[in-house]
Formats: structure tokens, sequence, C-alpha cells
């Protein structure tokens, strides 16, 4: 399914779910009546979701007009006008809230991705996120990271293989495993959790494309970038905190995962403001 599409049944979703069988305050106005509207942003952030806004109000309206100031990945002031929109007032009613629920979901996880990235931008470690995403909102929450500067580990369980505690035990060990995999889907990034620095040394010898270091300290994350010494890519994961996030960096981790970006991420407040 492409990115469109996506949107378009993100979109959908959100209207039945909010709309229903009609919205019964909206039809109490003139069917013709007209209102113009700004959008403000009322604190300092990065813009995402425009796309998504685009289409709760096109799904209602094709005709309605809308007229950005500011592009997704933008670092937004508090109280800036970003937005014009123009239309018949029923269906700008209608669609306000679904709207701005999008917008203030991914400029939160945009936000909050931003903070990270450039605390670490010293560096050549890259944030990532996880699968800890909104339910049915796993794409569009990913696109809001890399919009804040993050990149994307896998989007399901079918494009990447991580190889877990379980699918050792399963499989035997791991390098039954990652043969297995290299069998199967050979194109596919093959990546072990470990949880030791021994472990670490049968990764490497697996000839797999990552480790991710699963709740790793500080001293350790050390050793296994000592031992791995560039051979594989090494990826920082489990209770990373703003606190932590610097010295893991400074290791010379190529990643760092963090739940906390899609999970944790607090709504960014938005205003649409009626002119007429």
């Amino acid at each position: 399914m492409d990115r469109q599409q996506n949107i378009k049944n993100d979109v959908s979703q959100a209207l039945a779910e909010d709309i229903g069988s009609g919205d019964v305050s909206a039809a109490l106005i003139n069917a013709d009546s007209v209102l113009d509207t700004r959008l403000l942003i009322r604190e300092d952030a990065v813009l995402c979701g425009t796309e998504w806004f685009n289409e709760v109000f096109h799904q209602l309206d094709p005709a309605i007009q809308i007229n950005w100031l500011a592009s997704d990945g933008d670092w937004l002031t508090a109280d800036t006008v970003i937005c014009e929109i123009s239309g018949l007032a029923r269906a700008l009613l209608s669609a306000e809230r679904s709207a701005i629920n999008f917008l203030q979901t991914l400029s939160g996880t945009a936000t909050i991705t931003r903070h990270y990235a450039d605390l670490i931008k010293h560096t050549k470690c890259r944030i990532l996120d996880t699968r800890k995403t909104i339910p049915l909102l796993r794409r569009a929450q990913k696109y809001a990271v890399s919009c804040g500067g993050g990149l994307n580990h896998r989007i399901g369980l079918f494009d990447a293989y991580l190889i877990k505690e379980n699918h050792l035990a399963a499989c035997g060990s791991i390098a039954e495993a990652a043969k297995r995999a290299r069998q199967s889907k050979p194109d596919l990034l093959l990546e072990v959790e470990v949880e030791s620095v021994d472990q670490l040394q049968s990764t490497i010898d697996a000839g797999v494309d990552r480790a991710m270091l699963d709740n790793f300290t500080i001293e350790e994350i050390r050793q296994a970038v000592a031992l791995n010494n560039n051979r594989i890519q090494l990826e920082a994961s489990g209770n990373i905190t703003e606190q932590s996030l610097v010295e893991i960096a400074g290791t010379g981790v190529n990643f760092i995962s963090i739940g906390a970006l899609t999970k944790h991420l607090r709504a960014i407040d938005y205003s649409l403001r009626f002119l007429s």
C-alpha cells in the first residue's frame, strides 16, 4: 500500500469514528454558510502531519481551500499562523477535531525526535524508532520520526529480521537462526538482540548485519564497541533516557532505538480560529 493510500485510510477511519452517522451540531448551520479560518501553533514545535490534516478536510469537502505557510519538518515558534482555510462551514466544523488530532499527534512525535536528535548531533550515532506505536498509526508516526531527524527501524515483522531470545531458543543457536534467515530471505536486514558481550561475539561470528545491545550498561556498551571493531552495526536499546542518551551516543554505537518517541509523546497545542 502506497503512502497516499495509507493517509486516506487513516483519515477515513478517524472520520468514521468521530462523525459516525452525521455531525448533528454542524447540521444546525445553514448549508451555504462559508467560514474563513486560521490555524495557529501555541508552542514551539516541529510541524508534522499536514497531508493528514488536508485529507480530513478534503474527504468531507474537496472544494475546501487550504493554504499552508509552513511545511512538515519546519521548526515553528509559539503563536505563529501556519495555515489558512476557507470553505463551507459545516465541513470545516466537522473536520476540525480529527484534523488537529492528526497534526498534534504527529507533531508531538516529530518534536521529541528532533529534541533527541539534536542532543547527539555532534556524534555519528542516529536515533531509531521502534514498533511501540499507536495502533493503526505506525506508518504515520514513523513518517513523523523522519520529519524530526530520526531514522526508521523496521515497519513491522515482515521487512527485517530481529531475532530475540525466544527465537534463539527455538532455533537452537545464533548461528543456526542466522543461517535460516539468510537462506529464507537473504535481502532483509538481519539483526540479533544480544544480552551480553560474550553473546555479541557469537553474533559477529554468525555474520549478521546488526546487533541490538539490550539493556547494556555504559561500560558494557564500551566493551561491545571495542570487541566489534566496526565489523557490524551496533544498536543500543532499552531504558534509554535523556540523561544517558549523550553518553551512549559517545561510545561509538551506530544507533540508539527509543520507544518513547512514539509511545510517550505529548501532543502539540494547535488552535483553529474562525474569522467569519
